[in-house]
């Protein structure tokens, strides 16, 4: 590929990421609520689980370790885990459990009724991910899914659920990354830096 073909096709990708983006004003109110829902669990005292495979994984690993850590801002840790940090706890369970339970048997150990399950995946037809859901509904936990093309089999698991309606995995999880962002924006707004920091 020359040099000029690479550019085109580089503009045209952002071009494409811009667009899908872009659609994101249009699930604007149900961010919001997903926002205002996790910082009321949160406030009592709540927690965030999150999980995914793959690039989502590293998604639902960013949005845990914002809000333990901090966003933009330095306010108080907020709890939250992800399902896809502990390689001990995954390898035992996928050895002997089997892959599709690596997150249920965690949510299973670490949620509690009225805590946040946030699930990412660009196809929605992880069975792992759709165990996880189960499990957190046995936990009377609130589910968030953010998926990708048409939901796939997920499609109406979670509370809440924005479907990212693009065809290319990588643009589907810049997508989510926004959304992402956008949530950990509501959060801190709601909990402001404290002591003056």
């Amino acid at each position: 590929m020359t040099k000029q073909a690479a550019v085109k096709a580089l503009c045209a990708s952002v071009r494409e990421s811009a667009t899908l983006i872009r659609t994101l004003e249009s699930e604007a109110e149900r961010i919001a609520d997903i926002g205002a829902e996790l910082v009321k669990i949160l406030r009592r005292g709540g927690k965030l689980l999150t999980a995914g495979n793959g690039g989502s994984a590293a998604e639902a690993l960013h949005m845990s370790e914002e809000l333990i850590g901090r966003f933009l801002a330095n306010r108080r840790a907020l709890p939250a885990v992800s399902l896809v940090a502990d390689p001990t706890a995954m390898t035992c369970i996928g050895n002997d459990f089997g892959f599709d339970e690596i997150f249920s048997r965690q949510v299973q150990g670490l949620g509690n009724e009225g805590d946040m399950l946030a699930v990412f995946s660009t196809s929605g037809n992880a069975r792992n991910l759709r165990r996880a859901v189960e499990a957190a509904r046995e936990k009377n936990m609130r589910v968030v899914c953010l998926l990708g093309r048409d939901g796939g089999p997920m499609a109406g698991l979670g509370d809440h659920q924005i479907i990212v309606r693009g065809d290319q995995t990588a643009r589907i999880q810049e997508a989510h990354q926004v959304i992402v962002h956008l949530l950990l924006e509501l959060v801190e707004d709601a909990f402001p830096p404290e002591n003056n920091e």
